[in-house]
């Protein structure tokens, strides 16, 4: 049986290694500094080869000059690398300076806005208290303006217009006076008491100083006489003050006086009507005393 001849299996092919990747160029790797003076160099070598060979200079450049002129360029842009380092320090501290500057100034003027702010604050607190207090005070102060006025038409120094009611007392005989203060008083008394809030006699305005007394047969208001038929002039609602007076105890009495004596007595309600103001008496003897002073009673003993 003849052997089959013996079969040599190719040997297996190695594996391709991966093409290694092209290095960059010089430029690309080597630093600015150096490339720039190369490049420099180089462009400088080429431009004074090139104007040896146009004026015909065909010698060999010489090695020395390329050298110093890489060393004065090296030393310029030291230079000016250095100046441009040391001018960039400058302006970082000028830089830093006005930045702390203006914080500070900032920090002053919040300081200042806040304390600005206080005091508008505590002003319009004091301007409320001081709006509250004027509101009070002008309240006060027309409450008392008010009180005047009424006082003043009560008293009768200042002259009052308004509706009221008009007497007209007279003796049925004239020639004998026969009506004395006594008997007018009780129809100002009745006046007053039938709510009159301003009265006059004869165009006299009657007020708390006035005086009225008998002279003889005739009647002395503040010192000036006057005669018969003596007008009486009230001012007040005259829906309810003839009435008021009609029903006092003081013109019963004077009623009686009219049986009595024959006197007669007219009245009317009159819309309007103007009553002057009384004559102003200053005050000599008189003067301001507390409210509710009492006398001791030692200063009683004693008196007594």
């Amino acid at each position: 049986m003849a052997e089959e001849p013996r079969r040599d299996h190719a040997p297996t092919p190695a594996p391709r290694r991966p093409a290694p990747a092209p290095r960059p160029p010089a430029r690309v790797t080597l630093p600015l500094l150096t490339l720039i003076t190369q490049q420099s160099l180089d462009e400088d070598y080429v431009l004074a080869a090139e104007r040896r060979v146009l004026s015909g200079d065909k010698a060999a450049p010489s090695k020395r000059r390329p050298q110093v002129i890489a060393v004065v360029v090296i030393t310029v842009f030291g230079i000016l690398v250095t100046t441009a380092a040391v001018q960039t320090s400058r302006n970082a501290d000028i830089d830093d300076a006005s930045h702390n500057t203006l914080v500070a100034r900032i920090e002053n003027q919040r300081a200042e806005l806040s304390s600005l702010q206080e005091q508008a604050a505590a002003v319009r607190v004091e301007n409320a208290e001081l709006e509250d207090e004027l509101a009070r005070t002008s309240a006060a102060l027309q409450s008392s303006t008010s009180n005047l006025r009424r006082l003043q038409s009560r008293t009768g120094f200042v002259p009052v217009v308004g509706p009221g009611v008009r007497l007209v007392a007279n003796d049925a005989e004239s020639a004998v006076e026969r009506l004395r203060k006594d008997d007018l008083f009780l129809l100002i008394n009745g006046l007053w008491a039938a709510g009159a809030e301003a009265v006059s006699l004869n165009g006299r305005r009657l007020s708390v100083l006035t005086s009225i007394n008998n002279s003889g047969g005739a009647i002395n208001v503040d010192l000036t006489p006057i005669r018969a038929p003596y007008t009486l002039q009230a001012i007040g609602d005259p829906r309810t003050l003839q009435a008021n007076l009609v029903e006092t105890s003081t013109f019963d009495q004077y009623t009686a006086l009219m049986s009595q004596y024959g006197f007669t007595l007219e009245m009317e309600d009159v819309e309007e009507m103007t009553l002057p103001s009384a004559p102003v008496k200053r005050l000599v003897a008189a003067t301001e005393g507390a409210a509710n002073e009492r006398p001791n009673r030692k200063d009683e003993e004693n008196s007594s």
